[in-house]
This record gives structure tokens, C-alpha cells and sequence, in this order.
């Protein structure tokens, strides 16, 4: 399970700071408190270390990337290695679509494979005087190989606070299609996650301050504060 989100978004919203967008390779080193897949923590709640490998094809919008995280699901899978192809167009000087597919893959332990699964997603982007607004879904028809489908349906709105400093908040709902094959509790196949995170560049080190909860009651995805110190190279 995966800021794998985060990172296609996504890929992260602290692009937003990044003097490296435009870059055809590019690599980011990321660490973080804790690595959280839409407010559940892949990690016990205990810190990560992250990083992606990036190409942007020139002029065409299309990109492609690697990236992995150290996890912690309670077993020996301690590795998250993912890949993803996608394409960005601007549709105008307001709205943009971001859409591709994605593989996660979990390694450490003989069965770790078993919940590799492939994702498709769909991202919406409106910018106006008053920030950005996005509309994003994700969808995989074998959701971390269990057979389910399941769909993830996020709004977020930025606004700058000032030039280098910006507010993100975000709600989305994770839902399985098939609670008979996944479910997330015993109440019901479906949950909400709400997000608010602060984000600027430091000395070319994007940092995210993030408070998040769900709607879950489970220790590893209550109400949390979450740090991300990130740094983008053009390689």
C-alpha cells in the first residue's frame, strides 16, 4: 500500500517549490516521521527513508519513475519498490489533466509479492486567482492483490500564503468495490481521510508539515503530525 499518492500527485504536492520540474532525469531523496498511505501508516507509525528516479520526455508531457520506501505491515516485508508511466497536458491556461498507471511491488519475505497490484489514475488541476484546485481518482481492479476493486477519490485546494509558502488541504475516500474479497474494519469496506499540510522550500530542501486523520479507529491511522524533508537533483 503507498506519499505513493503523494508521489503521482503522486509527483509530490511539493513540487509546487521544485527548481527541478523541467528536468529530463531527475532523483529526490526523502525522509519522513512517518510514511502514511492515504492517513494509514505503511511504517507502524516509525519514520522512512524515500527516494524516486525520474525521466520527463521532452516537450511531449509524458514521464516515467521508479521510487521505494522502507514499510512495516507486521510481517518481513520491509521494502517498497514502485513504478509508474504517465502523461500531463495543459488542456488550457487554467485546467491541466495528469493520467497514468502505476505497479506497486513489496518485498522481504517469500509471499511480500502477493499484494503486488497494479493501479490506473486521473488527475484534475484548476488554477485560478484563489490557488489550485484538484479532482484526482485512482482505481486498481486488484487492489494489493487481493482481487477487489477499488477506487480513491481525493478534492484538494492550495492557496499560496505567500510567495514560497503554501497551504494544502485535502479530503478523499478509499473505497473497495468488493468487500466480500477486502475490507478496510469490520463497519464497513470504505473510509475518509482528512489532510491539512504546510509546505515550503528551505535552502533547496522542500519540507511539508502535514496534520491528518481518518475515520478508521485503528492506532495506525489516528490523528498525526507528519514531517516531509525532501531534496530534488537534476541528474
Amino acid at each position: 500500500m503507498t506519499t505513493r499518492h503523494t508521489l503521482l500527485a503522486a509527483a509530490l504536492p511539493l513540487a509546487l517549490f521544485s527548481t527541478s520540474a523541467l528536468a529530463d532525469w531527475s532523483a529526490t531523496i526523502t525522509g519522513v516521521s512517518d510514511y502514511t498511505f492515504n492517513g494509514v501508516s505503511q511504517t507502524q507509525n516509525d519514520p522512512a527513508l524515500q527516494g524516486s528516479l525520474d525521466y520527463a520526455f521532452a516537450d511531449s508531457g509524458m514521464y516515467a519513475g521508479a521510487w521505494g520506501s522502507n514499510v512495516d505491515f507486521g510481517d518481513d516485508t520491509d521494502i517498497e519498490l514502485d513504478a509508474y508511466f504517465g502523461k500531463f497536458a495543459e488542456i488550457n491556461q487554467q485546467l491541466s489533466v495528469d493520467y497514468g498507471i502505476a505497479y506497486y511491488s513489496y518485498h522481504g519475505q517469500s509471499n511480500s509479492s502477493d499484494g503486488n497490484y497494479f493501479e490506473a489514475y486521473t488527475k484534475f488541476a484548476y488554477a485560478s486567482e484563489l490557488g489550485q484546485t484538484e479532482l484526482n481518482f485512482w482505481y486498481s481492479w486488484d487492489y494489493f492483490g487481493t482481487g477487489a476493486g477499488h477506487v480513491i477519490s481525493m478534492v484538494a485546494h492550495t492557496i499560496e500564503l505567500a510567495p514560497n509558502h503554501a497551504l494544502r488541504a485535502s479530503f478523499d475516500i478509499s473505497n473497495s468495490l468488493d468487500g466480500d474479497k477486502f475490507a478496510w474494519d469490520t463497519n464497513g469496506k470504505s473510509y475518509h481521510h482528512y489532510r491539512l499540510a504546510y509546505q515550503t522550500n528551505l535552502a533547496g530542501f522542500d519540507v511539508e508539515v502535514a496534520a491528518e486523520n481518518t475515520s478508521l479507529d485503528i492506532d495506525t491511522a489516528d490523528e498525526r503530525i507528519v514531517l516531509s524533508v525532501g531534496r530534488t537533483f537534476d541528474l
